[in-house]
């Protein structure tokens, strides 16, 4: 790993207390960044800052509903008081409600759509005037497999995480002449909690990815570690409006 390729950068890592979203600032922390941990789950939180303190990381917990506008201003206003900057934003908080189309509600869709897509809105808005004001920044939005593939028992995520990738090119492309860079990883089929009861609820599905992933395995959250790194320090500064796999080779597959 990078050690102290992120000295004295700070990262807000959105559902940072556990998956993916832990996996990626344990990165952040072990190249040298202070880490706020962003969740709703206050002892997951705890939980994970324990763990990036362990690397030596200065880390914090700051709960908070990031689909909520309130909440996303309290946030980033707690961070910048906390340390006086603002550099990483990884927008990973999400969630998914597996039904077909005709079978979701309104309200199922909504509650997908607003933790998935507007929370990234919301915070990106937020840390903008921020990351503008001290000359740069980065901002990671954390897409799928579904932002590229169809699922015909995830409507409302495969909306949402086909709207990261589009909102990420439109982000990026209107704040690169302020030195910020914006970029999406999709993520494959990682080992999470979130995807333990994906195969639980969805039947053969572990034998489908086995199959379809050249590496013949599920991902680890720290296979997404060393991504967070290059996309949150100076060597992803030419890189903007990306969307890059991080999948075994699931979506080369044809």
């Amino acid at each position: 790993m990078a050690d102290g390729a992120l000295k004295g950068r700070v990262a807000v890592v959105t559902g940072g207390n556990g998956g993916i979203g832990l996996g990626m600032a344990r990165g952040l922390a072990g190249a040298g960044a202070a880490v706020v941990v962003s969740g709703r789950n206050a002892e997951k939180s705890r939980g994970a800052v324990a763990e990036l303190a362990k690397l030596g990381a200065t880390a914090v917990a700051i709960e908070a509903d990031v689909a909520d506008e309130a909440a996303v201003n309290a946030l980033v206003r707690a961070t910048v008081d906390r340390f006086g900057r603002l550099d990483i934003l990884v927008n990973n908080a999400g969630m998914n409600i597996r039904k077909p189309v005709h079978e979701l509600t309104l309200a199922e869709w909504r509650q997908v759509l607003d933790t998935n897509l507007t929370s990234a809105f919301l915070t990106s808005r937020a840390v903008y005037p921020i990351m503008k004001k001290n000359g740069g920044g980065k901002i990671i939005n954390i897409g799928s497999m579904m932002s590229i593939f169809g699922a015909s028992f995830a409507p409302a995520y495969a909306a949402s995480k086909g709207g990261i990738v589009q909102l990420t090119k439109a982000t990026a492309s209107a704040w690169a002449r302020d030195n910020i860079q914006v970029n999406a990883v999709l993520p494959g089929w990682i080992d999470t909690e979130l995807t333990t009861n994906a195969r639980r609820e969805v039947e053969g599905l572990h034998e489908r990815v086995l199959g379809r992933t050249p590496a013949a395995r599920w991902g680890v959250p720290d296979d997404l570690s060393g991504i967070a790194v290059f996309l949150g320090g100076s060597a992803s500064d030419f890189v903007t409006g990306t969307a890059i796999p991080v999948d075994g080779g699931y979506s080369i597959q044809g």
